[in-house]
């Protein structure tokens, strides 16, 4: 068994924490804020972000980074996304030579335009950086709800490591070497969740969430074959799994963002009322930039941009989507 750290004491770095600390890890969590630490050592729960699961005993928490990731075989950053390049920063120092850092964030660095474990490789050079992503959500993870992931490393070994420490009954891992098309996929989805959600918001039915989610998937595929891709992995759990389970489930923070948004909220009172970190606003310009600098076509998040930054309504940009000029599919 394995020593590990949570970066991250949110619904998705507790679910894993308890995940692995049922198959025989030894666990622990870090987080900045003390009062959350002290709840979960009263309690076992997390009470504010993932109520109604209760987590292992086993499990350490501290607010002491350094504690948190030395000797640890297997760090797991868990902490929104932008905040990662900040806590990258933060654990360089007491990294080594090698050491195993799982992205489980999803996100593309708006001012970089960097994936996240490219973010973590900037940062923190000595360590070995891999992603684990897939139609996930901590609320079913939690509750050891059956769930399929992939884990992405630049070496195959090192995804094994990953798929052996995850993998019980519950919780099927499969591996991959496309690190990009993982992050790819993971991040761009919610762009298009948020949409999904603003056509709810809209009174919109099935049909128009179906054509969203393809032609959304359609624009994902693009940008990914454009920065190297492999089509397999974007048609498969870190792509179209997790698009779907983002776009349509009670659970997802982009959709019922999107939702609030629709009904004719800004991003900053959705995110408000979510209260969670919406990572699909912060995905937004960055897919908007990438796919102007692959010249790739992506109506949908250009659509999505107008609503979040430049005013438009959501009603105004579903119209335009539905008023493009006649093309066909293929």
């Amino acid at each position: 068994m394995m020593k590990i750290g949570i970066l991250g004491a949110g619904s998705w770095g507790s679910a894993l924490a308890n995940l692995l600390a049922y198959n025989g890890h030894e666990v622990t969590i870090w987080s900045i804020d003390q009062k959350e630490i002290e709840m979960l050592r009263e309690f076992h729960e997390q009470k504010d972000r993932l109520p109604g699961v209760i987590l292992n005993t086993s499990i350490a928490y501290t607010t002491d980074l350094e504690t948190s990731v030395t000797d640890k075989e297997m760090i797991v950053c868990a902490v929104p996304s932008p905040f990662v390049r900040g806590t990258a920063v933060k654990i360089a120092p007491y990294i080594k030579e090698g050491q195993l850092i799982v992205n489980v964030s999803k996100g593309i660095e708006e001012a970089t335009l960097k994936a996240l474990v490219e973010v973590i490789e900037e940062e923190i050079p000595v360590a070995n950086v891999a992603v684990l992503s897939g139609p996930s959500h901590a609320e079913e993870v939690g509750r050891f709800i059956p769930t399929t992931v992939v884990a992405g490393a630049r070496n195959i070994e090192t995804a094994k490591i990953i798929q052996n420490a995850f993998m019980n009954e519950r919780f099927r891992v499969y591996t991959s070497t496309d690190v990009t098309g993982i992050e790819l996929g993971g991040s761009v989805k919610n762009v298009i969740a948020l949409a999904a959600g603003m056509s709810d918001g809209l009174g919109c039915g099935d049909n128009t969430k179906a054509a969203l989610m393809t032609r959304g998937m359609a624009e994902i595929m693009r940008l990914g074959l454009a920065m190297g891709a492999k089509v397999e992995t974007l048609s498969g759990l870190s792509g179209m799994g997790d698009l779907i389970v983002t776009c349509t489930s009670r659970h997802s923070r982009n959709r019922n963002a999107g939702y609030l948004i629709g009904q004719g909220k800004t991003y900053e009172e959705a995110m408000e009322e979510v209260k969670m970190i919406v990572e699909g606003v912060y995905s937004a310009k960055a897919a908007k930039i990438l796919a102007e600098k692959y010249n790739v076509d992506m109506p949908i998040v250009d659509a999505v941009n107008g609503v979040l930054f430049d005013g438009k309504s959501a009603k105004d940009a579903m119209f335009q989507l539905l008023t493009r000029d006649r093309k066909a599919e293929v």
